[in-house]
């Protein structure tokens, strides 16, 4: 039984045959790049640690997700334990840049190669397909999710064009993510 269990799991691999995979996976859930680096990587050591504990009733993939999300999990418990001493901060700083705290932006990689290209056009096919799914059950939370995610449009000028608050177009944002997140889990990954 051992040396099946050693043959389901090969932590020698783990980087070439899932980071991209994991990182597309993290990056839908976190949008931020840095994070989502972080994220995988102490997703890497936790498996390595626990690797005994593989049982090999999943595939090496889906205990290596398993391990992330409970890791995405703990990364929002943690920042979201320290919103509100977040939000204080920065109202005292600007009072212009009132909501900014929703907006977390992922940077541009130019150093992108041609598989990368084609997992991004895959990837980008999928979301405006989930998206079109989006706006058929939901309008306002489509409308909401391409303005501020694909539009790039500020929390203020959302508001005022759905002439809705910054904490409804959160909520919009947050249920719209996670109906995304569903959709792109069965379409692309």
């Amino acid at each position: 039984m051992n040396q099946y269990k050693e043959n389901e799991i090969n932590p020698d691999l783990w980087i070439e045959r899932y980071s991209d995979f994991l990182f597309n996976y993290t990056i839908v859930r976190v949008n931020d790049r840095d994070i989502a680096k972080d994220l995988i990587s102490e997703t890497f050591l936790a498996a390595l640690k626990a690797k005994k504990n593989f049982k090999g009733e999943a595939s090496e993939r889906t205990w290596l997700i398993s391990i992330l999300k409970r890791k995405i999990i703990d990364y929002y418990r943690k920042i979201n334990s320290k919103k509100g001493q977040a939000e204080i901060k920065l109202d005292l700083k600007n009072t212009d840049e009132e909501g900014e705290w929703l907006e977390k932006k992922v940077a541009d990689d130019d150093t992108k190669n041609a598989e990368d290209l084609l997992i991004n056009n895959e990837l980008q096919s999928a979301i405006f397909e989930c998206l079109d799914q989006l706006q058929l059950s939901n309008e306002q939370q489509a409308t909401a999710f391409r303005m501020k995610t694909i539009e790039n449009k500020d929390t203020e000028t959302i508001c005022k064009e759905m002439d809705i608050t910054p904490s409804n177009l959160w909520v919009l944002i947050h249920r719209a993510r996670k109906k995304m997140a569903n959709c792109l889990e069965n379409k692309w990954l």
